[in-house]
């Protein structure tokens, strides 16, 4: 009979003893054969290894764990009621280039699931250009050309902003482009009141990618702090600032790192603000940090955690009460992993990033559709990655649990583990100067660069696996066509516009006016900017005449070495376009027109769907295995081999295996393949190896003749015998394909 607790209720524990850490950890151990217990620890980017499991020890000291969700330092979320009351908001980027193909697509969207505008501006736009001063081919690429009122009005046709968040990566255009949008809305009747959501002012994480700034850091600070005052007294539910991590995730940085050099921008910003007026209560409610979110769902759940504990702290620090140490958060799926070949694997990744997302507690939400890397989303790809957000909504029911990760001793133990990692790189950021100085020396880009490198060695060695990518390559695929927009001719639409906006004389009192409005801004009092800035918008004024006003008296502007940003994918993707176009060399590989990359990081165009969209796409050269004996003697090397070289987009020749290696050298020299792998057992292959390159060599000396394996001790006999390379598990995957690829070119 078993025992009762305390409430009357059976008691199993002496059938069912509860075993403590050391009974689990000795078990553990027997199952390993031998190994040490170390083995099952898994070492992170971060420096922080992963242990196989949790205990409540393991977070007991973590505090902060054991506050309520809306209790400061809002680990466990910045509203005490979670997603009940109000769920993230549905906030997908729509990267069309005129405001009439934005304005339909986000028409549309708003019909179908998506709660938020996201507008993602063309490089020229953020740079305060208007589109005819911009080269051909920048107009429209990653995002909307905006330029006059009238453009806006096109682009947010039909929507209410007073229902619906406004999300603008504004680069450091903020304040130009609130002016083009106050002054859309007085003309409309509207309160400008009606704006929220934030005008993502972020002067340093451009600088960070795009290695330079249209204006210097203390007129970008100024601007902020007029934006931000005006925002506080007019629009009070409008963010000016934004502390984007993109930048370092999408360079190939850790957690840790993301974290450091967001709080220490944040912290730059609220120094600046402060020496301009601001103090860190009115900076604090208009302050939204951006995280990309990649794929290690545990840390990434962690690092949205860890940055509401991080800011709580830095915000304390800066007298700012409990209300100015809650933070607002966005995130987006990391571009970083994502791939153009069997690009529909990106829709296995977005869904577990979002999930990430939502189990950390964002307030808002892009979900990247699965064609992403290769051109702007059609309505397919839109709606796919839109309702993987309404499904984790609506079927997952995220919305009905506040904080589903609180308690889960793994995320509490990672998200202590992360905070103090980071603070410690922010204060060594501050040691340095701060962000801009650590970013002027280096510091942040060798920090960066350091871990990036690791990262692609264990990728192009398939220590990290990218399904579809560098393990499992499907040799079939078809590449989805590329980005079929008319880029010339969008600039000249665009530009066209201008000058018939900038000539027409159906009022020529027009022109005059918004001069006047102009030349008022050269001599308005600071705290009159945005209001003067506003009016010459309501006049007529185009963004880049507001823009180049503001900064007709700036200083120099500073340059950088900027992060170099890309996916991690690109050198496999390389491969295979190279697969496709033999003859190129490998150095003309890496300047190849056709591999082409915006440096904001908006999208890279997949060479391989190039050539086949223009025709120039080619054959994959052909590669023989050499099979030698019944199945069980060379299938597991020959289904390595195969992988390992359809990666590199070569079409495998396989086969049941050879009798002897006369067979197997006539099969080769029939295949007409220029590259032939053995594939057999390291006993086997001193006898069978030697005679089978013989003949291979004798018929066609030019025939690369590879094994499968590395027997250490047969290395210089094999080599002697005519053997050009070996493959193995540890091999770098990216080096010895473009090594095969250089001799067959070479032959």
């Amino acid at each position: 009979m078993a025992d009762t607790d305390r409430d009357g209720r059976p008691s199993f524990q002496d059938e069912f003893p509860i075993p403590d850490h050391d009974e689990w950890r000795a078990a553990a151990v027997e199952s390993l054969g031998g190994k040490p217990f170390e083995k099952l620890v898994t070492p992170s980017y971060e420096g922080i290894p992963i242990q196989p499991m949790y205990r409540r020890e393991d977070a007991e000291e973590f505090t902060a764990a054991h506050t309520l969700p809306g209790q400061a330092p809002y680990v466990r979320g910045s509203r005490a009621a979670g997603y009940l009351a109000q769920p993230w908001a549905i906030a997908q980027e729509l990267p069309y280039g005129s405001p009439a193909a934005f304005n339909r697509a986000l028409r549309s969207d708003l019909e179908h699931g998506q709660t938020a505008v996201n507008l993602l501006l063309d490089g020229p736009t953020r740079a305060g250009k208007d589109p005819d001063a911009a080269r051909l081919g920048e107009v429209g690429r990653g995002g909307v050309s905006l330029a006059t009122v009238e453009d806006v009005a096109a682009a947010l046709k039909g929507v209410d902003l007073s229902a619906t968040p406004l999300f603008v990566r504004a680069g450091t255009v903020a304040l130009p482009l609130l002016a083009l949008l106050a002054a859309h809305l007085r003309r409309a009747g509207r309160p400008v009141a009606d704006l929220h959501g934030c005008l993502e002012d972020d002067p340093l994480g451009a600088l960070a990618h795009e290695g330079t700034l249209p204006l210097s850091l203390p007129r970008a600070y100024d601007e902020m702090a007029q934006l931000t005052r005006w925002a506080d007294e007019y629009a009070p539910r409008l963010g000016t600032i934004a502390v984007h991590t993109y930048p370092y995730h999408n360079a190939g940085g850790n957690a840790v790192q993301e974290l450091a050099f967001g709080l220490a921008t944040a912290v730059a910003y609220v120094r600046a603000l402060a020496e301009r007026g601001v103090d860190i209560a009115v900076a604090a409610r208009h302050v939204r940090f951006d995280f990309a979110v990649g794929g290690h769902f545990f840390m990434e759940v962690a690092k949205l955690r860890a940055v509401r504990l991080l800011w709580a702290q830095a915000a304390a620090a800066f007298g700012g009460d409990e209300e100015a140490q809650r933070l607002h958060l966005h995130a987006r799926t990391a571009r970083r992993n994502k791939t153009t070949t069997d690009p529909y694997v990106n829709l296995l990744r977005v869904t577990t990033e979002a999930l990430a997302a939502a189990v950390g507690g964002v307030d808002s939400l892009h979900v990247a559709p699965f064609d992403e890397p290769l051109r702007p989303p059609d309505e397919f790809s839109r709606r796919i990655a839109r309702n993987v957000q309404v499904i984790l909504q609506e079927e997952a029911h995220l919305t009905e649990v506040i904080d589903p990760a609180g308690g889960a001793y793994a995320v509490e133990a990672l998200t202590e583990a992360l905070a103090r990692e980071a603070w410690a790189l922010f204060q060594e950021v501050e040691r340095r100067g701060g962000m801009a100085a650590a970013l002027q020396s280096g510091f942040v880009q060798a920090a960066v660069a350091a871990v990036a490198e690791k990262r692609a060695a264990n990728l192009a060695k398939r220590r990290d696996v990218l399904a579809g990518t560098n393990q499992y390559a499907n040799a079939t695929e078809t590449p989805l066509p590329a980005d079929a927009t008319d880029y010339e001719a969008l600039y000249r639409e665009r530009a066209a516009q201008m000058a018939h906006y900038r000539t027409h004389d159906d009022d020529p009192t027009v022109h005059q006016i918004a001069l006047e409005r102009l030349s008022q801004m050269l001599s308005a009092a600071p705290e009159e900017m945005v209001e003067t800035a506003i009016a010459a918008a309501e006049a007529g004024a185009t963004l880049s005449e507001i823009t180049r006003t503001l900064r007709v008296r700036d200083e120099a502007r500073p340059t950088i070495v900027p992060l170099p940003l890309g996916r991690a994918s690109e050198p496999f993707e390389a491969l295979r376009a190279r697969a496709l176009s033999p003859t190129l060399s490998q150095g003309a590989r890496e300047s190849d027109p056709l591999i082409l990359r915006e440096r904001d990081g908006a999208r890279e165009s997949d060479p391989l769907a190039l050539r086949e969209r223009d025709g120039e796409r080619g054959k994959p050269p052909r590669l023989f295995l050499a099979n030698l004996g019944p199945p069980r003697q060379h299938k597991a090397r020959a289904d390595f081999t195969q992988g390992f070289f359809e990666v590199g987009g070569f079409q495998v020749l396989t086969n049941n295996g050879f009798k002897t290696p006369a067979e197997a050298a006539a099969a080769a020299l029939d295949s007409g393949a220029p590259a032939v792998v053995i594939c057999s057992t390291d006993e086997t292959y001193p006898e069978l190896a030697p005679p089978l390159v013989a003949a291979i060599k004798a018929e066609s000396p030019e025939t690369v003749v590879l094994l499968a394996g590395r027997p250490a001790e047969q290395l210089d006999a094999l080599r002697a015998a005519g053997i050009d390379e070996f493959i193995y598990l540890g091999a770098d995957v990216v080096a010895v394909n473009n090594w095969l690829l250089d001799k067959i070119a070479e032959g």
